[in-house]
């Protein structure tokens, strides 16, 4: 995980570098202190020699700046590095992100990549800043403090000897347990995400059902079950102070029984026994030091790993054989022998052998019941999913062979979830066409049934939108949406029931708009309504992943009975 994550680091290496060095300093100011101490007992004060106490004492100061001054720097330098590697790893996690197919998206939850992108990267820093500043002041220290005692007394330091792998075997037993407890609570940090998401989501459903009572038990029982996982997770860690605390006062005691043993025998002066409890302290702390600083990298630990799932998905759709200069010709479909499954094993097909073709700048309706698989259909063409077996083929060559962004470019879709971003009408509009001038924007407008709303508001296209659009309707989003994809200027534009939330007269006039100035583009729609696509070049009935027949309006009238009982019962719903 850490060869996978480091490259994050990126241009903050020199931080990462001189943080630690700069702890070393301190470190060692810090270590060299008692033996001034010891100095200025043994010779100063014993000797009475005022001059030598002054002397050493100035040294002692300086020595102490030149320590803040150390440990202040690696501060600084470890928050820097510690920054810029979180800013990486979210960089990183983003841009994988944005590469993902569909099928990749469809394996985590939106509030799982959240959590992924925010809590797990917080506690990834955190260790890295404790590994770069923690991780070496408490072992430098320890080592450092433990050779200046045994210089001292050797006999003594044999103590440290008993302390510490008692210490290490706790720690390794701590670590080795933890880790699985602290993987399932993250998992349930990722529910409490998703329902958080949910609701604020769906806030006007909620109030509308006055669900708000029902909201806040769900809610509660989510939270109730984090606080229970992060219990189970943090009650065998915190067995570490007890331990660290019991070996501590151990060594404070047999160094007083020792220490006064040999003070009496007259083998350790005073400054002696000072100093050489200043480095037990040292070496102690130094310890407790390493144990919450493994303990915060057992925390991350699960967390890195969670974010290196994510950097080593393996993308579904991979174009980097595909010929870059290669873009569609035209706007022709066909669909030869297409097989297809979620499951990319082979297994559970959606689509078993679908054949049919559209020809360039024709309208195709696509007409069938719920779970029809009418979206999944059209999600092939600009290969928001991969087949499994037969070809879709764009513009006479297999969309495979496309560079993504080629294929796309000239494939606009209007799926069944219109979204809008936070910024204005114009700013959304123009993600269609960055470069799109205010004639072209306005004319999509128009062509979507859009331009006469935007205008009713008093900023007009700089009217504000808010975030996903909350001030407008449901049809209104719609439309919007439509322009957007119209300023692509596509070869082909596949609308997926994108007109349900507009009243009949409004969804008409798009569509005479659509045969009357874009006859070059080839349009399928999506429809439960049959006035849709009555009026398109063919009508595609979908029934259970299959193609149930494939005609005009009138030859479905008189070939196909799905056809037929859909028309009727809508007939039948507006006499």
């Amino acid at each position: 995980m850490l060869k996978r994550l480091l490259p994050c680091v990126g241009k903050y290496k020199v931080y990462a570098v001189l943080a630690p060095l700069m702890m070393l300093i301190e470190v060692t100011m810090e270590v060299l202190l008692p033996i001034v101490m010891k100095n200025i007992i043994d010779n100063g004060i014993q000797a009475q020699n005022t001059e030598y106490c002054l002397k050493m004492g100035l040294l002692m100061i300086g020595m102490s700046l030149f320590s803040m001054l150390g440990g202040a720097l690696s501060g600084k330098f470890a928050a820097i590095a510690g920054t810029g590697f979180a800013k990486g790893i979210r960089k990183s996690l983003f841009e994988k992100i944005q590469d993902f197919s569909f099928y990749n998206v469809d394996r985590y939850s939106t509030a799982s990549l959240v959590t992924r992108l925010t809590t797990d990267v917080t506690n990834t820093q955190l260790a890295f800043m404790t590994v770069i500043r923690i991780l070496v002041r408490g072992p430098a220290m320890l080592i450092f403090a433990t050779a200046m005692a045994i210089t001292i007394n050797p006999q003594m330091s044999i103590i440290f000897a008993v302390a510490i792998p008692v210490l290490a075997v706790s720690l390794f037993f701590i670590m080795t347990k933890a880790h699985p407890r602290f993987r399932v609570m993250l998992k349930k940090y990722d529910n409490l995400n998703s329902t958080v998401q949910e609701d604020l989501v769906a806030i006007h459903t909620v109030k509308s059902f006055v669900r708000e009572d029902y909201e806040n038990k769900k809610f509660k029982d989510c939270s109730a079950e984090v606080r229970k996982t992060q219990i189970f997770a943090e009650k065998l860690v915190i067995l570490n102070g007890p331990i660290m605390q019991l070996c501590m006062y151990g060594c404070m005691i047999a160094i007083f029984f020792f220490g006064a043993k040999f003070a009496i025998a007259g083998t350790m002066t005073e400054g002696d026994i000072s100093s050489f409890i200043t480095y037990v302290m040292q070496i102690l702390m130094s310890l407790m030091m390493i144990a919450m600083s493994l303990v915060q990298v057992v925390l991350s630990r699960a967390s890195m790993a969670r974010i290196v799932e994510v950097l080593d998905e393996k993308i579904d759709i991979d174009d980097t054989t595909a010929d870059p200069s290669l873009k569609p010709e035209d706007g022709s479909i066909v669909f030869d022998n297409v097989k297809f499954g979620y499951a990319k094993d082979g297994g559970n097909l959606v689509f078993n052998g679908i054949d049919f073709s559209i020809k360039s700048g024709e309208t195709v309706g696509i007409i069938g019941g719920t779970g029809s698989a009418k979206s999944t259909l059209v999600q092939l063409i600009p290969r928001l999913y991969d087949v499994c077996g037969g070809s879709v083929s764009v513009g006479g060559h297999d969309v495979r062979d496309y560079k993504l962004k080629n294929l796309r470019d000239d494939v606009a879709m209007v799926l069944q979830k219109n979204v809008l971003f936070s910024g204005t009408i114009l700013e959304n509009l123009r993600w269609g066409n960055e470069n799109a001038t205010m004639e072209q924007v306005i004319e999509a407008a128009k062509a979507a049934e859009a331009h006469d709303f935007i205008m009713s508001f008093p900023d007009g296209y700089e009217t504000d939108l808010g975030q996903g659009g909350v001030n407008v309707s449901g049809g209104q989003k719609q439309r919007l949406c439509i322009a957007r994809a119209l300023l692509k200027d596509p070869k082909i534009i596949i609308l997926d029931d994108s007109t349900s939330a507009v009243d009949t007269a409004t969804d008409a006039r798009i569509r005479a708009a659509f045969r009357n100035n874009l006859k070059h583009i080839t349009t399928i729609i999506i429809a439960q309504r049959i006035s849709s696509v009555s009026d398109a070049d063919k009508i595609i009935v979908m029934d259970d992943g299959k193609i149930d027949g494939i005609g005009t309006h009138d030859e479905l009238m008189k070939s196909n009975e799905i056809y037929r009982e859909v028309y009727a019962s809508q007939m039948k719903g507006v006499e």
